[in-house]
């Protein structure tokens, strides 16, 4: 059985305005058993969490890393730890 993780990852680049988070909704719903949220920042930057499968989350990592984003992708931070819960879904914030 997979080991359940939280995934929170900072993208910064060209990510605000071009669909991002909307996209990355998407991909979390097709990867499946993902919870969690997109949030525009302030800064510019896109604050992703997702909690769900390992395998899971690092495949969603890694569509944040890769070149089918929406935008410019220049970097991505992230940090791992244990799930917390309490979140309905994958949600647009």
């Amino acid at each position: 059985m997979s080991e359940d993780v939280r995934l929170v990852a900072w993208v910064r680049g060209h990510v605000q305005g071009v669909g991002f988070r909307w996209f990355t909704r998407a991909k979390a719903l097709e990867i499946g058993g993902l919870s969690g949220f997109a949030l525009n920042l302030a800064d510019g930057r896109v604050q992703v969490v997702a909690e769900g499968a390992r395998e899971g989350c690092e495949g969603l990592l890694g569509w944040l890393l890769g070149d089918d984003t929406p935008g410019r992708v220049d970097g991505v931070t992230e940090i791992w730890d244990t799930p917390r819960g309490g979140y309905d879904g994958f949600a647009i914030r």
